[in-house]
């Protein structure tokens, strides 16, 4: 079955940085878009970064655009999330998740995403 596991989360200061990672098994990772989404306590999931099956291209939200950066090793089956000048905003449990549907496009939508991490919590102190 396809498992996704993220790893990199962590407690850092107010602009300092942190580097997720997520690997996936179970599934020819190669071929799909991934995707980054965080949920902060009480409030909603939301998008973060997604990237295509070659990295060619990668999509972000204004809140994280210039400072986060999506990256993939496809030979290592994993999906990266650099994340500098982190802003105690930031703080959420971060996931990755992967989407079947295309190798080509990325989605902000995460009903379009058919699988998901357990999470790794980012906690970015003021």
């Amino acid at each position: 079955q396809v498992q996704l596991v993220e790893s990199g989360g962590g407690l850092v200061q107010a602009g300092g940085c942190l580097r997720l990672s997520c690997v996936a098994s179970g599934v020819t990772f190669s071929v799909y878009a991934m995707g980054w989404f965080r949920q902060a306590p009480g409030k909603e999931r939301e998008f973060v970064a997604a990237i295509n099956w070659s990295g060619g291209r990668t999509d972000y939200p204004d809140s994280v655009k210039g400072r986060f950066t999506i990256s993939r090793d496809n030979a290592k089956s994993t999906v990266y999330l650099q994340m500098n000048s982190l802003e105690p905003e930031d703080t959420a449990i971060y996931y990755c998740a992967a989407d079947l549907s295309t190798a080509t496009r990325v989605s902000l939508n995460q009903h379009e995403y058919d699988y998901w991490g357990q999470g790794t919590q980012v906690t970015v102190s003021s």
